[in-house]
């Protein structure tokens, strides 16, 4: 088969998988199994005597050249389909209406199929806010940076994430197994790029040593996606067979707890947004206090989108603004920022993760 047929079956199959990943990350049957988050050993010390009004609290937090209104992102989910348009243009018009950071989906799609391009297209409704664009690794390397460029001009992205998904390409159907020039090209689209890179993990978490390469190279913002929610080796296994879904089964757990991630990174001076399992306001101020600058959260998202379209999206990040707010002033602290300084208590697995990170995890 060749020709128009060729690309339209090209078209249909990205389309597929882009429907199922949505499915099945919707359905929670790809959670880790056993590994969790780690945010949970996370324990604030509470402050019965906060000596200010909680309207007093400021949660307006800057990331890369934007001013939120909250520390919050809804994490990067899909594009390539009918489905994927509507649900982009509702997340990203929630993230407009609450003033707070939204990110498309891989366009992979966008690139092999540029029909497909209407999917991404989000600025209409979503005018001001801080828009991520999306591209893999892989991918990039083989494009010029012009050609990228044009990508992120076309969605009118304020910032590029590149993301890396060695684990989840092993186990795809037909993914790829090629990975040299991943360093190379970083250094590249940092240097040729005339806007912002967030190098970005898809549920395995980022290690200290992708964090020190980074800053050295200038890159400033991490999206550490670490493991404890939904698990993209799993979603691949469910669509694969035979060796394939072995592989996956085997790798079901494997990744850096997200917990874990942010605290192995948190003193390296960059921005760091925690994604990868957290569902609530308190475990974004988890997040924060370990050190990061923001937290996104994708599956929770999609269901509340799946259960009551734009106004349950509305709804549940608003829930955890106010969620978040709470923890801030229970704490005694007044804005993101002072969580970082706040008493807790860390639980003994995440003390384990972080010092053995911190000794053997060295670039």
């Amino acid at each position: 088969m060749s020709g128009p047929h060729k690309e339209q079956n090209a078209a249909s199959d990205i389309q597929a998988r882009k429907a199922d990943h949505l499915n099945l990350c919707a359905s929670g049957e790809v959670e880790f199994r056993d590994k969790t988050t780690l945010l949970e050993e996370v324990e604030f010390v509470h402050d019965a005597l906060p000596d200010r009004d909680i309207s007093e609290l400021d949660l307006s937090t800057p990331l890369l050249g934007k001013t939120l209104r909250a520390p919050l992102v809804i994490s990067s989910m899909t594009g390539g389909t009918h489905e994927a348009a509507q649900l982009n243009r509702d997340l990203a018009r929630a993230a407009q209406q609450l003033g707070i950071g939204f990110g498309l989906g891989s366009q992979r799609a966008m690139v092999l199929h540029p029909e497909l391009a209407s999917t991404y297209q989000v600025r209409d409704v979503a005018p001001t806010a801080l828009v991520f664009g999306n591209l893999g690794m892989q991918q990039a390397r083989s494009m010029a940076s012009s050609a990228i460029s044009e990508l992120c001009a076309q969605v009118g992205a304020d910032a590029l994430c590149l993301h890396l998904n060695p684990a989840q390409e092993l186990v795809q159907p037909g993914g790829d197994r090629d990975f040299r020039g991943g360093r190379a090209t970083l250094q590249r689209l940092h240097r040729e790029l005339k806007m912002p890179i967030v190098i970005k993990e898809t549920g395995a978490g980022l290690s200290r040593k992708v964090g020190s390469f980074a800053r050295q190279i200038g890159i400033r913002t991490l999206d550490v996606s670490g493991s404890g929610g939904t698990s993209w080796t799993a979603v691949e296994a469910r669509r694969a067979q035979g060796a394939d879904k072995q592989l996956g089964d085997e790798l079901w757990d494997w990744g850096i707890p997200t917990a874990a991630s942010i605290a192995l990174n948190a003193d390296l001076g960059l921005d760091l947004i925690a994604t990868g399992g957290l569902r609530s306001g308190l475990d974004v101020a988890r997040a924060l206090a370990l050190g990061a600058t923001a937290g996104g959260l994708a599956a929770p998202v999609l269901r509340a989108h799946k259960q009551a379209g734009f106004d349950g999206v509305i709804a549940f990040l608003q829930s955890v603004i106010e969620s978040l707010r709470a923890a801030i002033f229970l704490t005694g602290c007044r804005t993101p920022a002072e969580l970082r300084q706040a008493p807790r208590v860390i639980g003994p697995r995440l003390r384990a993760w972080i010092e053995a990170g911190h000794q053997l995890d060295r670039p």
